[in-house]
């Protein structure tokens, strides 16, 4: 059944990454409410009124994981869908999530496309997402939740280098990301893509 007014809450332990899928969220789905959460132990304290509408769950948090507190999730929101977001998308984690009764696996590598794509598939279609590419109009450009992460940091003045370390990544999958969001901004360094994202309102 389409949800007509969507709440979606995002359980992540990760500030960045949150903050990042947050911004691909509201960009994607403007009509929607979107609220974040550290753990599950923090979702769990969300009051009756707060349900939400569609979960998407990391696996790896602090207390109890994704995988093992989706039962929990179920039992106080019943009939809730979850989507795992995950950066481990082997075959037997993916296996794991949906044995355990998620309704669908992201890697946290996709694009923002395909996360909103699942989105819509999973929350009843249209009704809930928009089509992603609509956003063009608004002068926002598609990054994946990672990319905003890196967005973010580089916004700071970090190099690549301090922000793989940052985010546990390699130093040239940084460098990849960056160019990626250089070309995606449409301009020639980091301080004129720094200037771009808080003009556009991508970072704060």
């Amino acid at each position: 059944m389409p949800i007509s007014t969507p709440h979606l809450l995002i359980i992540d332990d990760h500030a960045l990454f949150r903050s990042g899928l947050r911004l691909v969220l509201q960009n994607g789905l403007p009509q929607a409410r979107v609220s974040e959460a550290a753990s599950l132990e923090e979702a769990l304290r969300l009051q009756g009124e707060d349900a939400p509408s569609l979960l998407l769950l990391d696996i790896q948090l602090g207390g109890l994981n994704g995988i093992e507190g989706m039962a929990v999730l179920a039992r106080k929101w019943p009939g809730v869908p979850a989507i795992i977001l995950s950066a481990d998308d082997t075959d037997y984690t993916v296996r794991q999530a949906l044995q355990r009764g998620a309704s669908a696996f992201v890697s946290k590598a996709a694009t923002a496309e395909h996360i909103m794509t699942v989105i819509a598939r999973v929350g009843g279609g249209p009704a809930l997402c928009q089509d992603p590419r609509s956003d063009l109009a608004d002068d926002k450009p598609q990054f994946t939740p990672r990319q905003y992460e890196v967005l973010g940091l580089l916004s700071q003045g970090l190099t690549n280098k301090a922000i793989g370390r940052r985010l546990n990544l390699s130093e040239n999958t940084i460098r990849g990301h960056v160019q990626a969001i250089l070309l995606a901004l449409d301009v020639d360094n980091r301080a004129e893509a720094a200037f771009a994202a808080r003009r556009r309102g991508l970072v704060s």
